[in-house]
């Protein structure tokens, strides 16, 4: 009938929804010209199907000659992510953590049967909050790095920063008790306290194996000797620094304040992680410490040997 799917697109369009013709101008402002059937909301099908529009003749055509209308159950709105298709069921938390509430959503989609070609993906806050742990994952390495490289550049040595180190781990034991003690989620600011242990538990490391150093070279100590002497001269100043961190982040670890709900797990993460840190690198930088020695020792005896 000489007619295009545009044409009859642009007439069904013009009498719903209305198609812009021109604009009108009057003191400097301007008003949109829409052209439309009036009250088309209340038209039927029927009505809609005695429309006529002109094909590339000049003749008249019912759209009832080329529509064929056939009622059907068709989305409102559909709604396409990454040129797919997607229906999107949002709801809100209340007293309780995005993960338990995930885990209780995985348990109940376990039932529902997944239909050929579909797939159910997590997004909003849970993927928000994946994006933002895989940034922070990767700040927590380069932050242990660069925290290596400038011990072993003060150092002047590759094994000493590698036995300050051994104390980070050590942080975890405090971290994931006070966490679990306080049932504190581990979310973006347990993470980010984190980071910041990355760089304040090797103080105390340092300290000991730096002061170790200078007894075994200054006045010429015996290994055991040097720790142990290290140990406790060293002892008040670890205490101090560590006891004094802990008390000035206490008050925010609390989280008694409006709003500071939203900081506590931060301040709880670096509390839990210098009290453990602290109290156990006292016994096992040492024990590193002296492994390290005596390993080194014997291999300068089986070079001489040898």
């Amino acid at each position: 009938m000489k007619l295009s799917v545009t044409q009859v697109g642009r007439t069904i369009q013009t009498v719903l929804m209305g198609t812009q013709a021109s604009l009108f101008r009057e003191a400097g402002r301007e008003f949109r010209i829409l052209v439309k059937v009036k009250d088309s909301e209340r038209m039927d099908v029927d009505d809609i199907l005695d429309l006529t529009l002109t094909n590339a003749d000049g003749d008249p055509i019912s759209l009832r000659n080329v529509i064929d209308a056939r009622p059907r159950r068709g989305p409102v709105r559909i709604e396409r992510r990454d040129r797919d298709r997607v229906v999107t069921i949002s709801g809100e938390m209340s007293g309780r953590d995005l993960g338990s509430v995930l885990d209780d959503i995985r348990t109940g989609l376990r039932s529902v049967p997944l239909p050929r070609n579909f797939s159910i993906a997590f997004t909003g806050d849970y993927e928000e909050q994946r994006k933002a742990f895989r940034e922070l994952l990767l700040s927590i390495i380069l932050a242990l790095m660069l925290v290596y490289m400038i011990m072993a550049m003060l150092y002047e040595s590759l094994r000493d920063p590698f036995i300050v180190m051994f104390s980070v781990p050590l942080a975890a034991i405090g971290v994931i008790l006070t966490l679990f003690l306080t049932k504190t989620t581990f979310n973006v600011q347990s993470y980010i306290g984190c980071i910041m242990l990355g760089g304040i538990v090797v103080n105390n490391a340092i300290i000991l194996v730096d002061y170790t150093n200078l007894l075994r070279r200054r006045d010429k100590m015996e290994l055991r000797q040097a720790i142990e002497e290290a140990g406790r001269r060293r002892l008040r100043p670890i205490l101090m620094t560590a006891f004094t961190a802990v008390m000035a982040t206490l008050p925010l670890a609390l989280g008694l304040q409006e709003g500071g709900e939203a900081q506590a797990p931060l301040a709880r993460t670096v509390v839990g992680g210098l009290m453990s840190s602290t109290l156990i690198t006292l016994v096992v930088v040492p024990v590193i410490y002296s492994l390290f020695e005596e390993r080194r020792k014997r291999k300068k005896a089986e070079s001489v040997i040898g």
